[in-house]
């Protein structure tokens, strides 16, 4: 049987050829084909996208948008050394992780590195659903419990187990689970304790307290307080000062763990620290982390960090845990790529510099508009944004890490010009 393909051949700029259907046979294709519930950004008007390098994104017709999206893209898309590293280690061999193989070991010796000491057991998976999936599973193995603290908006994963925890979801669907518990999301903005307050991280910590006291008046015992060190959904919060340790204390006294999801924020995305969750202090160490997004530049990988000693009652249940795919060495090998990436062109450091100029040209804008409303970037400006926050009031930044302080620049004029035209209107 023939096939008919209706496509159009173009060279783009390194004279690779692309085959392509028309924007609207694409659409057309994706709306007949793919499930409705996988939405597109910018729906109304869809971006197609066809090639992509650094923190750029080009459509079909070679138009350039700057890309203020893409955090899984860690170092920059098609980054030459991490594309290399794939194309080697796929030549050579990729495999059942269950053979012996140096990259996995490699790999985890790096992450080891990065991470407080206790924290020397790793589980690969391959992707932040995953890795959250099996957080669960070794903190209810190690407490012997099931209860789990989450905070409100909170969204850790598309799996089952993981829409259960996730009150973003949970609360369209089946509703709260009798073993989901919902701590008030410290946020000193618009939250219940606020900057003005003499010590919000002290009053927040005490609402996960009263939701373990109200737990155990149920006959109930806390398995894990489990949440992301910077809150994405629940609008980009940072978690007031001391806050995640008087957290970690009281459900630890409760025999539970703290598990930190660092699947958006790890990788050194704050710039200071590798971790989001060691801006809170050298004191202060979570029991299991997890990760994903950034690791792979767009590969699917991630991992679990956890104790030994929540490992050994993991291994003590008798049932063995494999992972086909999780840590295979294309994976690890572009893993590896990616931290060699970051240290040589100090992607932490482009990180601070570029995010405190990027804040302070905020920071003035602040001064001269008094709302943000209607966002045009991607219509006028090309460039490509999104919103969260329980209101979706929130613009989210979260380029590639070779974002520069030109692309900063061109943000904030872009932003400042919309707010400008619409106080005109």
């Amino acid at each position: 049987m023939s096939a008919v393909r209706f496509a159009e051949t173009e060279k783009s700029e390194d004279g690779m050829s692309l085959e392509k259907f028309r924007k609207e046979e694409t659409l057309a294709k994706r709306k007949k084909w793919i499930g409705h519930s996988c939405r597109l950004f910018y729906s109304d008007d869809p971006v197609k996208i066809v090639r992509a390098r650094g923190q750029y994104l080009f459509d079909e017709n070679g138009s350039r948008y700057l890309d203020c999206i893409s955090n899984v893209h860690h170092v920059g898309h098609c980054h030459p050394s991490i594309t290399q590293a794939a194309a080697s280690q796929m030549e050579l061999l990729n495999t059942n992780t269950r053979f012996l193989h140096d990259n996995i070991v490699l790999y985890a010796d790096r992450l080891a590195a990065t991470l407080p000491e206790k924290l020397c057991v790793f589980y690969f998976v391959n992707s932040g659903s995953e890795a959250n999936d099996l957080a669960l599973r070794l903190a209810h193995g190690y407490t012997q419990h099931e209860d789990v603290i989450v905070l409100d908006h909170a969204y850790h994963g598309h799996l089952t187990s993981l829409i259960d925890i996730s009150p973003y979801k949970f609360r369209k669907l089946a509703g709260q689970k009798e073993w989901v518990h919902v701590a008030p999301l410290p946020d000193v903005y618009r939250g219940m304790f606020r900057e003005n307050h003499p010590d919000p991280a002290q009053a927040y910590a005490d609402t996960v307290k009263e939701v373990i006291e109200e737990v155990h008046r149920k006959g109930r015992k806390i398995s894990a307080f489990f949440a992301e060190s910077l809150p994405s959904v629940g609008g980009q919060i940072i978690l007031p000062q001391g806050y995640s340790t008087k957290v970690a204390e009281y459900v630890r006294s409760a025999g539970g763990v703290y598990v930190a999801d660092e699947v958006q924020t790890g990788f050194g995305r704050v710039g200071s620290h590798f971790w989001a969750f060691q801006m809170h202090g050298e004191d202060f160490c979570p029991d299991i982390v997890t990760m994903g997004k950034p690791m792979g530049n767009g590969h699917p990988v991630a991992c679990v960090a956890t104790t030994a000693e929540i490992a050994a009652a993991f291994t003590a249940n008798g049932v063995e845990y494999f992972n086909t795919f999780g840590g295979n060495p294309v994976s690890c090998a572009i893993g590896l790529a990616v931290l060699d990436v970051m240290e040589k062109e100090d992607l932490r450091g482009n990180a601070m510099r570029v995010g405190a100029h990027l804040k302070g040209l905020l920071r003035k804008l602040q001064t001269q508009h008094q709302i943000i409303g209607d966002v045009r970037l991607k219509e006028e400006d090309r460039i490509c944004v999104s919103t969260d926050g329980p209101w979706e009031s929130v613009v989210k930044f979260k380029p590639p890490m070779c974002f520069s302080m030109e692309d900063a620049e061109l943000v904030v004029q872009c932003i400042d010009r919309i707010l400008t035209d619409m106080k005109t209107q």
